[in-house]
Formats: C-alpha cells, structure tokens, sequence
C-alpha cells in the first residue's frame, strides 16, 4: 500500500470512530483511559528498550544533548504518564456542557452545547510522552486523533501506541479512535495535511521549522506556537530572594522546553547589585551568559549580546540578559523580541505588577512566579495537546476545553419567522 493510500485508509477510520466517540459515555471513557494508564505501568521495561534504540540512534546522528534530553524516557518519566492521565480521568466531561442558554421574545430557548472538534491530527517531533498524553485527551474530549511522530521516537511511540491499541481493544473503543502512522516517510505528513475532508485540525509540537513547514502546507486550519521566547522582568521594586529563585528555576530547571526563560531583563537601579549575583549563581550551574554592555561592565567574562540573541529560542544553557531603563523598556523589548508565550515579572510594587499583566500580549504572563508552569498538567487540565500562541481558537496550554467546539441547539414549539 503506498503512503497515500496508507493515510486515507487511517483518516477514514479515524472519521468513522468519530460516531462513536461522540456517544461513548463519560464512564466508558474514563475505564478505557484507566486501561491505558495500567497498560503503561505494566510495560515499562518494554518502553524503555525501544526508547533506548532511539536513544542510541539520535546519539550516532550527532543530536544535540537538549534534543536527547527531550527523548529520554525513564521509569519516572513513564509513571508520570501513566499518572496525567488518571489525572485526564479525574476532570469532568466538557461534552454536553450547557455553555449557555437564552430565551428570544418569540418563545425560542437558545443554548450553546459543548461538542468535539472531530479528527485531530497531531504531528510532533522527539518527545514520546506526545504520545500518550495527546491520546488521552482526545478520548475524553471525544475526538479521533491521527499521531504522527518524528522519526527520531518512532520506536518509543510504536511501543506506547501498541499498548493504547491494546487497551482500546479491551475496552471495546474502534481501533480508529487514536491512530498511529508508523512510517518515517516525510511524504505522510503532506499527505495528511491535504486530507481536509476527514481531518478536522492540526497541531504541530516541535520545533519552529517543522511548524512553518506544517503552516505553509496544510489545506486544514493549524494551531501553532513557532517558538518560546520567554522573559523575566526583574523590577526595580523585586524582592531579591525571590528574583533570584525564579530565575533560576525559569532557565535551569528544564531548558530544553518551550516555557523555558530565554532573557531575563534587570531594572537599571538595581543592575549593579543584582546582576553579579544571579550572573555568578547561573555561571555556578553551568548557564553561558550573553549580556548587554551594561552586563559585561558588572560582570567578567560575559558575551556581549546580539540582536540575533535576543531574537533566539536557546533550549539550551543560554540565557540573553538586559539592562532596561523602566517597565516600558522591558515591555518594549518583551514586543520586539517576545513570541507571545509566556512572560514574567518580579516586583512588590502592586501598580507595577498589573501595568505589566495588562499591557503585556502574550497567551501567559506571570506575576512573581516561574514561566516554567505554562503547561496543561501544571495548569491543572490533566496534561496538554501543546501551547497555543495564536489566538483563534485557543491559546496558551490546551486542555480537554479546548479540544471542543460548541454547536447551537435551537427549541421551539412551532415557531416560523415571519
């Protein structure tokens, strides 16, 4: 079967499975979820040996240790899947959901219900929790989903995809619920991207040139966030202790992710005294600096930044930093340079802090808090599809909600308009 042939076939499937999903009852969705999240306790040691093939194959190809980090699974990493989606199961339905109801003068009762959005495709790159976690929230969302993942997991996403099949199947759900196409040919993703009379939306998760690529192709709508240029404003006002926590667990906790801090940018009156410090503090923990000239003056051996630096999405031990004049310097660079993700502040000034959450676009912005908890299951949606940074139809991390449309249900009692 060739690669076309081999996608329509998986398309149509998932449409079909569209009927039944959208009758599948709460409870019905939820054991089929518990199967799936039993499935992967239960075969751990298998999944860690096809992870370690992919492991092996991206470390001959000369992979970046960011890109390896991201494709590593442990038994930690494993039971955390297993555990965002008991967590999905935990949450309530939204299909159904009454999201609004009005009565018109002549008698008619108008509601808003909550309905899936249909088939989803998914296309990502090297993070096999992908696979799972998208999975579970399209079932109980009530969606068919189409995975496509990078060649570099192929061999962890078949061993998880294998035990999601297999608990499909013990539960009664189609095989077209949430499908899986296995191969690395790149031809598979144009194809799909033309499939728009069985597929609904797609979601691409990785990095910025496979996104455009999914953007520039694809004849279905795409919700997409190209890269994560995330900052952190220390203000004048910001308490140091804290600044200095946030900033580091913003940068170091997990660079290679999106959410994570890429240029942290320092009030000016504070610069000489803060800077050395959380400078020396980031060094310590292995983070290259490339700052400003301001930066370079306070601290030595410091790289000076460029507007490419500013301008860069690291993932990596790397972090721009800038000296600003006030908050409307910080916002105005936050504009230029920001991807409208995730941006922060740090400051006890009251007035400061909500200047910078209302004039900041972005889909997140903190206020004395890390940009590392932009993420469904930190958000407490069970785990995520990915960050939205458009703003038609969702934005920031996506959750079973925003898995949904809605439809108008229209009651009468023999109305006609006149």
């Amino acid at each position: 079967m060739s690669v076309r042939s081999d996608i329509i076939e998986i398309a149509k499937n998932a449409r079909i499975a569209c009927a039944f999903l959208s009758q599948a009852t709460t409870a019905k969705k939820n054991h089929v979820l518990k199967n799936i999240a039993d499935g992967l306790e239960k075969n751990k040691k298998l999944i860690l040996t096809a992870n370690k093939k992919d492991i092996s194959t991206a470390k001959k190809d000369g992979k970046s240790k960011a890109f390896v980090d991201r494709l590593t699974l442990n038994e930690k990493g494993i039971e955390k899947m297993s555990d965002d989606l008991k967590s999905i199961i935990a949450l309530p339905d939204p299909l159904g959901e009454m999201i609004k109801m009005w009565h018109r003068p002549n008698g008619l009762v108008i509601e808003k219900m909550r309905v899936p959005l249909g088939v989803i495709g998914i296309i990502y790159e090297s993070r096999p929790n992908v696979t799972s976690d998208c999975a579970g929230l399209c079932l109980k969302s009530g969606n068919a989903v189409i995975l496509r993942g990078g060649k570099e997991s192929i061999n962890s996403n078949i061993a998880i995809y294998d035990i999601i099949v297999k608990a499909l199947k013990k539960s009664g759900f189609p095989r077209g619920c949430v499908n899986l196409v296995k191969t690395t040919d790149k031809d598979a993703v144009l194809k799909m991207l033309h499939l728009g009379d069985y597929i609904d939306l797609i979601i691409p998760r990785g990095g910025e040139s496979l996104i455009r690529n999914v953007v520039e192709n694809s004849k279905i709508p795409v919700i997409k966030h190209y890269k994560g240029i995330c900052h952190t404003y220390v203000d004048e006002f910001a308490d140091f202790m804290m600044a200095e926590e946030i900033a580091v667990n913003a940068k170091v906790q997990s660079p290679s992710t999106c959410n994570a801090m890429e240029c942290l940018l320092v009030h000016k009156t504070i610069a000489k005294e803060f800077i050395p410090l959380i400078v020396k503090k980031l060094k310590k923990l292995g983070v290259q600096i490339r700052g400003c000239e301001e930066t370079a003056k306070l601290c030595k051996g410091v790289k000076l930044a460029t507007k490419d630096d500013y301008a860069t999405e690291y993932l990596d031990l790397i972090l721009s930093v800038k000296v600003v004049a006030s908050i409307d310097q910080a916002i105005s660079h936050i504009e230029e340079f920001g991807t409208k993700h995730s941006e922060a502040i740090v400051t006890n000034n009251v007035d400061n802090g909500m200047f910078f959450l209302k004039r900041v676009d972005a889909a997140c912005v903190y206020l004395n808090a890390s940009t590392r908890f932009t993420d469904g299951n930190q958000f407490g949606l069970g785990a995520e599809i990915g960050v939205s940074t458009d703003k038609l139809h969702a934005r920031g991390p996506m959750g079973l909600e925003e898995l949904t449309t809605y439809k108008y249900i229209v009651i009468g009692n023999g109305q006609i308009r006149t």
